[in-house]
């Protein structure tokens, strides 16, 4: 069976044809044809068999046959996911299967601001893809508007209902028409899922591709039996083997994550962590770098592993077993996705054994334990770290190198007569040379003198106009705080030099400036509106005045009254 077999619009066979699509997966071939019937539709099937593209295609065959580019129209379609991540990726897909057609695509979620996202509601969509805390939010300040659905979709919802989102479904559906198609997938299925299921769906079409809580066939699944001391050396180990690409690692908890990604990271090996505390900024920027390959480890909690849809993932490690059945499934089905392979590796301690048995007896997967551990020693600097697998600087590091190789001063123009200072970076330190004084001596502070004295120090010029010689003392090089300085200070200000500079002319001594009292007075005035002084000065001179005051406590009259008494 191919694609064309299931009467999709042409526009969307297109894009179907340019992104190699040829034949459809089992649950896209059964649910497909119900859902263009406008049936309801009850779909289980394992991770990465092509459920987004088994909901997405009739979604948005229907919409093109009552397409309207009207602004500000309200959305057709509801499309619900557990996480940021996924809802991203399903906004992807949406974009890339719709190329063709003249549909608006919405995607709203948390962690963001939400100011493009009310610009895209304002301008109209047509599917709007959200996650249901923020959805609610944009619906209570009048931003969302949900009379016209059409058609909802609940994907992943094994695991809303897992992060606590069973409320705010049964908010949103109340808020959407009751005549409407609903899309109902699902990876595992409990009995709070059926449940869920029976009380949304009308009449639906339930399609199993495959068994409760199975694992893709095409998946080795490996269990070390190790305790935690020795886990990330069996980690480092395995990362360093030949045949390792991509490898998604999962942590139980965030802590965990980061302190997981930062032993990678100095041990040599490139590593980011993803997680909810992360900001979507953050978690941007790790999905990105994991998927360019800039790092191809990347560490993660249970609640990002079902937004992950990266491709050529060949191994999955769980650093930390899974709490239960349904999580090691969607753990591992990170890996081996559209019919490729792939390799899942756990580490199991004596606490994680009963939940092992869990897993063989529900899965029925072939799982290889292994007890004989490799060699397992600490890292060592002189190790070889392979190309692919080493660390890049950090943007911190890279920014404070390039700081330090930058100019701070910026280089002055030139104004026709004199050419601006050359400047060198001698000893760490950024310094003034001159044609006639490479090695920059006698710059004060790595700074040369004047432009107008042609390469002399200030003092040297006032010397020489004043007719006092040619004889001047060089101040000393600024070493430091302390002693050095103030040597440095008393050798400028107060040596032979800078005697010539507090007189008006050779040998003879400044006069003093006559200071009247009034004009000390104002200085002292001035002095004491400053600084601690100024307020010790404030507070005398309130004391004052009230003892000139008449009847106040501190006045005179009022203490012969009380000496009276």
């Amino acid at each position: 069976m191919s694609f064309k077999d299931l009467q999709l619009a042409d526009p969307l066979l297109r894009a179907l044809k340019e992104e190699g699509y040829t034949s459809p997966t089992p649950i896209q071939a059964q649910s497909i044809p119900e859902a263009l019937a406008g049936r309801d539709v009850f779909g289980t099937a394992q991770t990465g068999t092509g459920k987004t593209c088994a909901f997405t295609l009739p979604i948005l065959h229907r919409l093109l046959a009552d397409s309207s580019t009207e602004r500000g129209r309200p959305p057709r379609a509801l499309i619900l996911c557990p996480t940021r991540e996924l809802a991203t990726q399903i906004h992807e897909r949406l974009t890339t299967y719709g190329r063709h057609l003249p549909l608006k695509h919405v995607v709203v979620y948390g962690g963001v601001p939400q100011g493009r996202q009310v610009t895209g509601l304002r301008n109209g969509a047509d599917v709007l893809v959200a996650t249901p805390g923020r959805l609610i939010d944009l619906v209570a300040q009048g931003h969302a508007d949900l009379r016209q659905v059409e058609h909802l979709v609940l994907d992943e919802a094994d695991r809303m209902l897992d992060m606590g989102f069973i409320v705010d479904i049964r908010r949103v559906i109340g808020l959407i028409p009751a005549e409407r198609q609903t899309l109902f997938f699902s990876a595992t299925v409990s009995r709070d899922i059926r449940r869920l299921a029976a009380s949304i769906l009308d009449d639906p079409v339930q399609i199993d591709t495959a068994p409760e809580s199975s694992t893709v066939e095409s998946i080795q699944q490996d269990v070390y039996m190790l305790e935690r001391k020795q886990r990330h050396l069996l980690l480092r180990s395995l990362l360093m083997n030949d045949g390792v690409g991509r490898t998604l690692v999962f942590t139980r908890t965030k802590y965990g994550a980061d302190k997981l990604a930062k032993v990678l990271w100095r041990s040599g090996i490139g590593a980011d962590a993803i997680h909810g505390n992360k900001s979507q900024r953050a978690r941007f920027r790790a999905m990105e770098a994991f998927r360019s390959g800039e790092k191809l480890v990347l560490v993660a909690t249970d609640i990002a592993s079902r937004g992950i849809d990266v491709d050529d993932i060949t191994h999955v490690v769980n650093f930390d077993m899974p709490i239960d059945v349904e999580t090691y499934v969607h753990r591992i089905g990170r890996t081996a996705r559209a019919g490729a392979s792939g390799v899942a590796i756990s580490f199991c301690g004596k606490k994680d054994r009963d939940l092992l048995k869990q897993i063989q007896r529900q899965t029925k997967a072939n799982l290889n334990v292994i007890h004989d551990l490799p060699e397992l020693v600490e890292p060592d600097e002189s190790e070889e770290i392979p190309q692919h697998l080493k660390r890049t600087s950090s943007p911190k590091t890279i920014a404070r190198e390039r700081a330090k190789d930058r100019d701070p001063r910026p280089a002055r123009k030139s104004n026709g007569r004199t050419s601006p200072p050359k400047r060198k970076k001698v000893k760490g330190k950024w310094v003034s040379v001159h044609d006639d004084d490479s090695s920059g001596a006698g710059a004060r502070g790595g700074v040369s003198g004047s432009k107008s004295s042609g390469g002399r120090s200030k003092s040297q010029s006032k010397s020489r106009a004043s007719g006092g010689g040619t004889g001047s003392v060089s101040r000393p090089k600024k070493k430091g705080k302390g002693a050095a300085k103030r040597a440095w200070k008393k050798a400028g200000k107060h040596g032979a030099q800078g005697a010539e500079e507090r007189s008006g002319a050779a040998g003879q001594p400044r006069k003093k400036k006559k200071t009247s009292k009034m004009g000390k007075a104002k200085w002292k005035a001035k002095a004491a509106t400053s600084g601690r002084k100024g307020k010790v000065a404030k507070t005398a001179r309130k004391k004052k005045n009230r003892s000139s005051t008449p009847g106040h406590r501190g006045s005179p009259g009022y203490q012969k009254k009380k000496k009276g008494r």
